[in-house]
């Protein structure tokens, strides 16, 4: 449903256009230094306003409505919430009869018959990925000195992003992107197979992520093209270091001590200012479709820090379950 984890178990909640946005974490261990600034950098990195993205800007202010205190964290469930207050739903009116191909909104209106708030995408928008990397924030402490690292490789099939966002501007269409992560400093044995492998889990919460329509690890599908002696990463060092890194840091479903490689496909926005074909579930008829609203030309520049996120999560709920966090900090004497 709406929860991811095990012992660092996420909960997410609201809707693109509803009062707020948030993220419920349960399991963060106590004494977690936190405050409203730590969330500055990951949060400016994730925001919209550059070129190629949506024009909606949100101030995202965290108010942080239990588990912190004295801007430690204290063990208990921490809620963050984030209003929203720079929405424009008469865009979307429209679209309550005639659903957005490429969007939710057929799938949605199926499921839940016709009571989803279909503004902005509702539940299934971009907008409560903000939630996600709020935790991922938190996620990233704990694993210290563990480090995760999200970037741009390519969008619309050229590694020259501006240009690429560019041409998309100019024709008035949008386009994808691939993003790669790496998470250096990775502990041993983490992970359990077969259903609990560290690429199950991993792909199960990037796949969470709006947009994400592929993941890979390591040298992913060229490693069809290879041969097993190509492929195989030969031990340089007894502490299980590789010469190559085509496993991407993970053999059987579990880490080796290399670097954790992969690499995400993230499709483009749905929603172009193209005409596009639908059908309008009201009258029963077939009819063509102009979207309005304020959209992305390329929502794959904002993923990289949202895959940081998830793979922090991901990341600290084995570190946990290895019992490799105990206490991350000493108790407060006074």
């Amino acid at each position: 449903m709406n929860s991811f984890g095990k012992l660092f178990r996420i909960s997410i909640f609201g809707e693109s256009h509803g009062e707020s946005v948030g993220i419920v974490i349960d399991g963060c261990p106590a004494g977690i230094p936190l405050n409203h600034s730590d969330f500055s950098a990951d949060f400016s990195r994730r925001k919209s306003g550059a070129k190629g993205t949506t024009p909606r800007r949100e101030a995202d202010i965290p108010r942080i409505m239990s588990g912190v205190f004295n801007e430690h964290t204290t063990g208990a469930p921490i809620m963050i919430m984030f209003e929203n207050s720079n929405t424009r739903s008469g865009d979307y009116r429209k679209l309550q009869h005639t659903p957005r191909p490429g969007h939710a909104d057929f799938t949605a209106n199926q499921k839940f018959g016709g009571f989803q708030d279909y503004r902005g995408g509702g539940h299934f928008s971009g907008r409560l990925t903000l939630g996600l990397v709020a935790a991922g924030v938190i996620a990233k402490k704990i694993i210290l000195p563990m480090q995760v690292k999200g970037t741009i490789l390519e969008v619309g099939g050229s590694s020259d992003v501006e240009a690429a966002i560019d041409r998309a501007v100019e024709q008035q269409d949008s386009i994808g992107g691939i993003v790669e992560c790496r998470i250096r400093e990775v502990p041993v044995a983490l992970g359990e197979p077969f259903f609990d492998s560290v690429e199950a889990a991993m792909s199960h919460m990037v796949f969470s992520i709006p947009a994400i329509k592929g993941i890979e690890f390591g040298s992913g599908f060229q490693a069809a093209k290879m041969k097993g002696s190509e492929h195989n990463d030969n031990f340089v060092a007894t502490d299980g270091t590789t010469e190559t890194n085509y496993a991407g840091g993970i053999n059987g479903g579990i880490t080796n001590g290399n670097e954790i490689l992969f690499r995400v496909a993230v499709k483009p926005t749905s929603s172009t200012h193209k005409t596009q074909h639908t059908m309008n579930m009201k009258s029963g008829k077939m009819e063509n479709l102009s979207i309005e609203g304020r959209h992305d030309t390329c929502i794959a520049l904002r993923v990289p820090v949202v895959v940081e996120a998830a793979a922090a999560i991901v990341m600290t709920d084995f570190m946990l379950q290895s019992q490799q966090i105990k206490r991350i900090h000493k108790p407060k004497t006074e």
